[in-house]
C-alpha cells in the first residue's frame, strides 16, 4: 500500500499518512482528507479505526487503477463484497468511507457521493460475544492479587470497572479527584464515549479497594488514578496506564488465578451488569448505570439466561 507523507504536520498526526489518492487528487483533495480526520471526529479510538479503514480502501482502489475521481458505486460495491472483514467490520468500514466521501463532496472535491447508494451487509445482534464471569470466578480473581502497590492498584481498577460498569478507556482516564466525597457516600466520575460525563456511587467493595490502593500510592489530586508502573525507579510514574496495558495486566491477573476464559477488560462490564440483573436489579438502572444510550446495548450485556438455555436444551433426551 503505498502512502506519502502530509505536509500539514498537526493534521497528519490526526489522520496518519495521506493515500496516494487522495495526494493525487490535489492539495484541496489533501486537506479535506485530513480536515474529516482532525475536525469530525473527536474519540481517538475511532479516528483510528477509521483512517485505517479509509488506508485500506484507497489502497484497494489503487490497486484497481482507479482514481479518486473515477471511484463509483460498483467499485465500493465489490470492495465491500470482497472484505474479508466480519459483518461488523464491514460496516464500520463502509460508514468511514461514506462519511469521507461526504466530507470530500461537501468540500468540493468531488461532485457526489459514491457510497451514497451502497448497502452493507445486515447485521442483528441480540447477545453480545464478550467473554464474562461467573461471580465466583471475579470474586476469585479479586482476592487473588497480591498487597503490593502494583496488586493494590491493579485490584481498585478491575473493581471500578467491575461495579461501575465503566469502559477501560474511562477509568484508565481517571485523575485522583474523580474519586471524591459527597456527603455520606463516596462517588466515581467517569468521561465516557462522546464526552460525556458521567457519576455513579461507588460500591462498597470498590470504596474498600479504591481507599487502600491510594492509602499506598500517595498520590495527589491531580495525578492519573491508576498511573503505570516505572520497573526502573520502582515507582508509579507520572503517565496514566493505557488501555493496552490494563488489557495485559487482567489476562496475566486472570492467567495466574487459573481462569481460563480468555477475557479482557470489557469482560468486567458484561460481567457486572450481568451479576447485578441476576440479583433483582432492573435493564433500565443497569442502562443508567452503564450510561447506555439504549436499553437494547445493555441487554447484549445480559448473560442470566445462559444456564437457563443450557438446562433446557439438556431436556432432549435421545
Amino acid at each position: 500500500m503505498k502512502l506519502v507523507t502530509a505536509s500539514s504536520r498537526p493534521l497528519a498526526r490526526s489522520a496518519g499518512p495521506v493515500p496516494v489518492l487522495i495526494a493525487d487528487a490535489g492539495e484541496t483533495a489533501v486537506r479535506r482528507y485530513l480536515e474529516f480526520f482532525a475536525a469530525t471526529i473527536r474519540n481517538r479510538n475511532t479516528r483510528a479505526a477509521y483512517s485505517r479503514a479509509c488506508e485500506r480502501f484507497f489502497a484497494w482502489c489503487e490497486a484497481q487503477g482507479l482514481t479518486l475521481t473515477t471511484i463509483g458505486p460498483i467499485h465500493i460495491a465489490a470492495y465491500i463484497e470482497t472484505h474479508p472483514g466480519s459483518a461488523p467490520t464491514i460496516k464500520q468500514h463502509l460508514a468511514a468511507i461514506k462519511m469521507l466521501c461526504d466530507w470530500l463532496v461537501t468540500g468540493h472535491v468531488l461532485h457526489h457521493s459514491p457510497a451514497a447508494s451502497v448497502r452493507g451487509p445486515r447485521h442483528v445482534v441480540k447477545r453480545g460475544k464478550t467473554p464474562v464471569l461467573s461471580a465466583e470466578e471475579a470474586r476469585r480473581l479479586l482476592d487473588s492479587l497480591p498487597t503490593s502497590l502494583i496488586g493494590l492498584r491493579d485490584r481498585a481498577l478491575i473493581a471500578v470497572m467491575l461495579y461501575s460498569f465503566a469502559r477501560v478507556s474511562a477509568v484508565v482516564g481517571m485523575k485522583v479527584k474523580d474519586y471524591y466525597q459527597n456527603g455520606r457516600r463516596c462517588w466515581i466520575r467517569l468521561r465516557e464515549k462522546g464526552g460525556k460525563q458521567h457519576e455513579v456511587p461507588a460500591h462498597h467493595n470498590a470504596e474498600a479497594y479504591l481507599d487502600e490502593y491510594l492509602s499506598a500510592a500517595e498520590l495527589e489530586k491531580d495525578d492519573w488514578l491508576f498511573p503505570s508502573y516505572d520497573r526502573k525507579s520502582g515507582k508509579l510514574s507520572k503517565r496514566p496506564l493505557s488501555r493496552i496495558e490494563a488489557f495485559l495486566m487482567v489476562r496475566r491477573r486472570a492467567a495466574a488465578t487459573g481462569i481460563e476464559t480468555p477475557i479482557g477488560c470489557h469482560s468486567f462490564r458484561a460481567t457486572g451488569i450481568t451479576a447485578y440483573l441476576s440479583n433483582g436489579g432492573t435493564i433500565d438502572k443497569a442502562q443508567q448505570i452503564a450510561a447506555h444510550e439504549s436499553p437494547r446495548t445493555t441487554k447484549l450485556y445480559d448473560r442470566t439466561q445462559d444456564v437457563l438455555t443450557l438446562d433446557e436444551i439438556e431436556r432432549i433426551l435421545i
